[in-house]
């Protein structure tokens, strides 16, 4: 079982599943489990390499790399105690308040 943590290490932020991920395919991984504090900042760290990995795909790569930027996403608002379906009702009431992308304009400043 890894060791809980409050103070950041090297490493990087993995899923879950990794670790056997990395047994299965014969090497022992070294892992511990990481405080609240670190917990968050690392996602946020995680959140960016995803965001990174997504700008840099090309088409056909893309929709795995977004899909890693919503899992994120997911697990930070989770750490921020809002369920999916409350992140998708602010997601809509902004929307609501200030539209979506769906109409590519570009705003270019003011006269």
């Amino acid at each position: 079982m890894p060791d809980v943590e409050t103070t950041p290490k090297g490493g990087k932020l993995v899923r879950d599943r990794i670790p056997q991920i990395i047994r299965n395919d014969g090497a022992e991984p070294v892992t511990y489990i990481a405080g609240p504090e670190e917990y968050r900042a690392r996602l946020r760290a995680k959140l960016s390499e995803e965001v990174a990995e997504f700008l840099e795909a090309d088409d056909a790569s893309a929709p795995g790399e977004l899909a890693d930027v919503a899992e994120v996403l997911l697990a930070l608002a989770a750490d921020l105690g809002i369920s999916p379906e409350r992140l998708e009702a602010i997601r809509v009431a902004k929307a609501g308040e200030r539209g979506g992308f769906a109409g590519r304009i570009v705003w270019t400043g003011n006269r």
